[in-house]
């Protein structure tokens, strides 16, 4: 499995882009390529990486706040100018359609009766995995101020946590359990921040879920900025799993 990093910063921040993690793993059905959430600056972030309108196999939209799914009609834009033509699967929580459908139709009135491609909405039931496009699919629910939903990737021998915006909770320290590898959001390195992770609660949690490998993200600007150093210690001072930051762009793969 091979994680790009389109992102990895919170909603406001001018210099990092919004969080979002391009995913590509072959399967018995051949390569994938999903993606993980599609802020305001996903999409053209996105097309960084591949020039080829079909490469897209599926999207996952954690929750509905802005820089988690605001580039979704530009993403389905720019597919459609380039003549795609396969089906694109969209999951996420409930009420996926209809929010992406509304975000689509105020973006660009009109376009989405262009579309020359199937979308195949999917709204995840946290109570039983899906097997889609030879991954195991299941989600939990995290705290945040609205519903935001984590996510468990497996496939093969691979297994992959990913955990939008929020705190942990039991649910999804139950799912990431013994995921190789963890990505979840941190706004603040330590304290309490109202329906957001910390540096310190992301290293308690991927310690309790006995993961191989950390990667920390979505990091409040002037947090990741003015304490990086401190962030970065902690997180160098890990001896039992590897704990990384990573940059946007950055390729990670086991």
């Amino acid at each position: 499995m091979q994680l790009t990093f389109l992102g990895v910063g919170e909603a406001c921040d001018e210099s990092l882009p919004n969080t979002a993690v391009m995913v590509r793993a072959n399967s018995g059905q051949g390569p994938r390529s999903l993606l993980l959430d599609c802020g305001f600056t996903a999409a053209c972030r996105y097309w960084r990486h591949t020039d080829d309108a079909d490469d897209l196999d599926a999207l996952w939209i954690s929750h509905f706040h802005g820089d988690h799914f605001f580039g979704v009609p530009v993403l389905l834009l720019r597919s459609w100018e380039m003549k795609r033509r396969k089906p694109l699967s969209v999951l996420g929580p409930t009420g996926l359609q209809k929010t992406l459908e509304a975000a689509m139709d105020l973006a660009y009135p009109g376009f989405r009766a262009k579309l020359e491609f199937p979308l195949e909405f999917i709204e995840l039931d946290t109570d039983k995995p899906l097997a889609l496009l030879g991954f195991t699919w299941q989600a939990a629910e995290n705290q945040h101020s609205i519903r935001s939903l984590g996510l468990r990737l497996d496939i093969d021998d691979q297994s992959l946590f990913y955990s939008g915006d929020g705190r942990p909770s039991r649910e999804t320290l139950a799912l990431a359990r013994h995921c190789q590898v963890i990505i979840h959001e941190a706004f603040r390195l330590s304290g309490e921040t109202p329906g957001h992770g910390t540096v310190q609660g992301c290293l308690d949690f991927a310690r309790n879920a006995r993961c191989e490998t950390l990667a920390v993200v979505h990091v409040q600007r002037d947090e990741r900025r003015g304490r990086l150093r401190e962030i970065t210690k902690l997180l160098d001072a890990v001896r039992d799993f590897h704990a990384i930051l990573p940059e946007p762009d950055d390729v990670y793969q086991w």
